[in-house]
C-alpha cells in the first residue's frame, strides 16, 4: 500500500506541470486592419488622434466670370445730323434737358433751306398757273375752240405741277418746316422723346449733311445723341466655351467698380450668329433696367453668368492626395472604418475642391491624416 501512493504522488504532479507548459498566452487585440482599399482602427488605436474627418459640403454650379460694356439702347435712341449744310446760330437746349418729338435743338442758317423753301412756294406758284390754265383750255374745249391735243397737255402740265408741289412741301414736312417763310433758318427738330445726352454743336460752327460721311471723329460724331438712360444694352464678348451657356431670355448679373458690393440684373437678348473675325469672340447683348439711373452708358462690368447643371460636392483640398498619375480620399464609412476612393476633380477656389465623381455631398472624408491611412494600406 505505501508502494502505491509513492507512485501516484509524483504522476499527479507531472500531469500538473505538463497541464502548465500546454496553456496559451492571452493575446492583445489588433489596433489597425487592412484588407483591399478599407483601413480599419480599433477604438483603442493611437491613429485615431492623428485623424480628422469633415463632412462633405454640397456645392452649387460655380459662375462664370465674364466683362461687359454697357452702351445706350439703340432701340430708343436717336443721332442726330443736319440734313441742310449752314452755321449754328444758336443751339436750343443743353444736356441732361428732356426733349419731345419735334422739339428745336438747334437754330441753322442755311441757304440750302432756304432754297428748299423758295422751291417749295414755287411749285405752288406753278401749281396755281398750270390750274388756271387747265381751266382756260377746258372751257375752249367745251365750246369747240381748242382741239383735245391741248386740253391733254393742260392736264398733263398740272399733274406734274401738283406732284412737284406735293415733293417740295413733303420735304419740308419732313424736317418740320413749311413754305409759307423763307428765312433760311433751319430748326433741327428732334427726332424722338427722350433726354439729350450728347451735344457736339456750338454757335458759329458750320455743319452740313455729309459730315457722317467724314473720316474724321471730331466730324462724324452726330450733333446731338437723345435717348432714354433709364434703358441700357450691355455688350458681352463671350468665347466659343462660353456659347452652350448663352441663350436669349437667360438670367444673369454684373457688378461694376462704381458700385461696390452691389449686384445688378440683366437679361441676355440677342446672341451673334457670327464670331468675330478679329477678336474671335461672339457678341452678345443683354437688356438692363436702369430706372435708378446710376449706371452710365461706357462703363465696364464683370457679368457673373450662373452655373448650370446640378449641384455637386465640395471638400478641402488637403483632403485629396495623389497616388501615381491619380487623386484618392478616405472615406469614413462607420466609426473607425476607412475607405480609400479614387475622385476626379474640379477647380479649386479658397483651399476647396470640386469634386466631380467619387464622393457625395454629406459624406464624411479624412482631411489630416490620409498619409498615415495610406501607410497603413501598405
Amino acid at each position: 500500500m505505501k508502494l502505491i501512493r509513492i507512485t501516484l504522488v509524483p504522476t499527479v504532479i507531472l500531469l500538473a506541470l505538463l497541464a502548465g507548459c500546454s496553456a496559451k498566452p492571452s493575446q492583445a487585440p489588433v489596433e489597425v486592419r487592412a484588407m483591399g482599399d478599407t483601413v480599419t482602427l480599433a477604438t483603442n488605436a493611437p491613429q485615431l488622434a492623428a485623424l480628422t474627418v469633415e463632412t462633405v459640403r454640397t456645392e452649387q454650379p460655380a459662375a462664370m466670370p465674364l466683362a461687359g460694356r454697357l452702351m445706350w439702347d439703340e432701340d430708343v435712341t436717336a443721332r442726330v445730323f443736319t440734313p441742310f449744310a449752314g452755321i449754328v446760330r444758336k443751339p436750343l437746349v443743353e444736356l441732361n434737358q428732356t426733349v419731345t418729338n419735334g422739339e428745336p435743338l438747334a437754330e441753322i442758317q442755311s441757304p440750302d433751306f432756304g432754297q428748299a423753301q423758295a422751291d417749295a412756294r414755287k411749285a405752288q406758284s406753278d401749281l396755281l398757273r398750270t390750274e388756271r390754265n387747265l381751266n382756260r383750255v377746258r372751257d375752249l374745249f367745251e365750246h369747240g375752240a381748242a382741239p383735245r391735243k391741248d386740253l391733254d397737255n393742260a392736264e398733263a402740265d398740272f399733274a406734274s405741277a401738283q406732284a412737284e408741289k406735293d415733293r417740295a412741301e413733303n420735304r419740308l414736312t419732313i424736317y418740320g418746316a413749311t413754305s409759307a417763310s423763307t428765312n433760311r433758318v433751319f430748326l433741327l427738330p428732334s427726332p424722338v422723346d427722350g433726354v439729350l445726352v450728347e451735344r457736339n454743336v456750338t454757335p458759329g460752327q458750320e455743319v452740313r449733311p455729309d459730315q457722317m460721311l467724314a473720316n474724321m471723329p471730331q466730324i462724324t460724331a452726330p450733333l446731338f445723341v437723345i435717348t432714354d438712360p433709364s434703358r441700357l444694352w450691355l455688350q458681352i464678348d463671350a468665347t466659343e466655351a462660353d456659347l452652350p451657356h448663352l441663350r436669349p431670355g437667360r438670367e444673369f448679373t454684373f457688378t461694376s467698380h462704381a458700385f461696390p458690393g452691389q449686384a445688378f440684373a440683366a437679361q441676355v437678348s440677342v446672341v451673334s450668329e457670327f464670331v468675330d473675325s478679329n477678336t474671335h469672340a461672339i457678341k452678345v447683348r443683354g437688356k438692363v433696367d436702369n430706372a435708378r439711373r446710376l449706371l452710365k452708358a461706357e462703363m465696364f462690368v464683370s457679368v457673373n453668368l450662373p452655373g448650370e447643371g446640378k449641384a455637386g460636392a465640395s471638400l478641402p483640398a488637403k483632403a485629396v492626395y495623389l497616388k501615381g498619375d491619380k487623386h484618392y480620399v478616405f472615406v469614413e464609412s462607420a466609426p473607425g472604418h476607412f475607405e480609400r476612393r479614387e475622385v476626379q476633380l474640379g477647380p479649386e477656389q479658397d483651399g476647396q475642391v470640386l469634386v466631380v465623381a467619387g464622393v457625395e455631398p454629406g459624406q464624411r472624408v479624412v482631411t489630416d491624416g490620409c498619409i498615415l491611412l495610406e501607410q497603413s494600406l501598405r
